[in-house]
């Protein structure tokens, strides 16, 4: 078997309505609207050419559990994400990209991930 790419991840959220406010006006990520209702609450979100599929129930306590998002300039995002508010980690090397972490509003981190440049 090969694995081409990650379709989607699901993130389990204690409030889908504030969630969706975040992940949507903060991340700018964009609703979908082909969600069958038939499986029960929660909303897909587009990020780039994957998704996230957000869950409302109990996250669970963090144990490393992530996601990662690209990012074209590391410190511009982090600067903006600042700016309105939000605790995002400083800008640390990994390898030879470089990384931050801010945390969801149930608590779900989310990495920064700013690949290297050539």
């Amino acid at each position: 078997m090969k694995v081409a790419a990650i379709h989607h991840v699901s993130v389990i959220v204690s409030d889908l309505d504030e969630a969706l406010d975040f992940y949507t006006r903060v991340l700018g990520l964009s609703v979908r609207t082909d969600r069958p209702d038939s499986i029960g609450p929660g909303a897909w979100l587009d990020a780039g050419g994957q998704q996230v599929h957000l869950l409302p129930g109990d996250p669970p306590s963090a144990r490393g559990q992530h996601f990662a998002v690209l990012v074209d300039d590391l410190d511009a995002t982090v600067a903006e994400l600042r700016a309105v508010g939000l605790r995002v980690s400083d800008p640390v090397p990994v390898g030879s990209a470089r990384q931050a972490f801010l945390a969801d509003p149930a608590g779900n981190a989310i990495e920064l991930h700013e690949a290297a440049t050539p």
